[in-house]
């Protein structure tokens, strides 16, 4: 295990406290675009999360009244047009491993969203645990009004199980904006927050998660996402064997002796 308190990334804003991780795109004069060494530097650190000892959740924020452009225009899209077969499918492998970075860390994400939060920053939202908006949220699947295909970044397998297949066919085909009210009544959103609440309310969610059993958690972050793919008797037989670990942990102890004493359980996630 490492601490990750201490990162000092160059490519975007990076804060712990009180075991949360707080992340924010740092271009907010641009709306938040990624660049090849911000889709990089991300994957590498989700993937490094896995690993941390003293981050239990994290919270991506947005930054300016915004949350992500997607890739910027002149730093990706335009070196792209030049680039041969093997060196599109490169970048397209790396930033598909920032999804599965995201999904892989064993740690629970909150996307805070304000204003725009489109192509890649779209899909930085949708592949967050949970998603909290303001009403001023514009969420756009673009790839289409750029000549490509609606399948980028696990778009086809993980939106549809948030919203439905048709609803995301509609955003996928047509990359027209999804407004934060859809979103939410769609299931998107979890919920829609004023602008000036949003930060707060993402990191009391957080903190909420934090508080409980955070090795747990993490169980609950795998099964949520390797049952896409199973059976139902498959499902059933993994929840069994990942519920009998969590019933080996300490915090399982620690819950029964607190609801012995009638006190509240302090979880310390082992």
């Amino acid at each position: 295990m490492t601490g990750m308190a201490g990162l000092k990334p160059k490519h975007f804003l990076w804060e712990v406290e009180g075991r949360i991780a707080k992340i924010r795109l740092d271009r907010p004069e641009r709306k938040n675009p990624l660049t090849f060494d911000s889709y990089a530097e991300l994957r590498d650190t989700f993937r490094d999360l896995v690993y941390a000892d003293d981050v239990d959740a994290v919270v991506f924020l947005s930054n300016g009244r915004n949350f992500c452009s997607g890739g910027d225009v002149h730093d990706i899209i335009g070196p792209l047009v030049k680039m041969d077969m093997k060196q599109l499918l490169a970048f397209t492998r790396m930033t598909g491993d920032f999804v599965k970075a995201m999904l892989n860390c064993g740690k629970p994400i909150i996307a805070a969203v304000d204003g725009v939060a489109v192509g890649a920053g779209a899909i930085i939202a949708m592949s967050s645990d949970i998603r909290i908006a303001t009403p001023e949220a514009k969420t756009a699947f673009l790839f289409t009004r750029v000549g490509l295909a609606g399948c980028d970044m696990g778009a086809c397998a993980i939106l549809p199980r948030i919203i439905g297949q048709g609803r995301a066919a509609e955003l996928l085909y047509t990359g027209r904006t999804m407004t934060a009210a859809e979103g939410e009544r769609w299931g998107f959103y979890n919920r829609l927050v004023d602008a000036a609440s949003l930060e707060a309310d993402a990191l009391d969610m957080a903190a909420r998660i934090v508080s409980g059993p955070t090795f747990a958690h993490g169980i609950t972050k795998t099964q949520l996402n390797q049952e896409w793919s199973m059976g139902l008797d498959q499902a059933i037989e993994a929840e069994a064997q990942a519920q009998a670990i969590c019933m080996q942990t300490r915090d399982f102890e620690r819950a029964y002796k607190a609801f012995v004493a009638k006190e509240k359980p302090v979880f310390e996630g082992n």
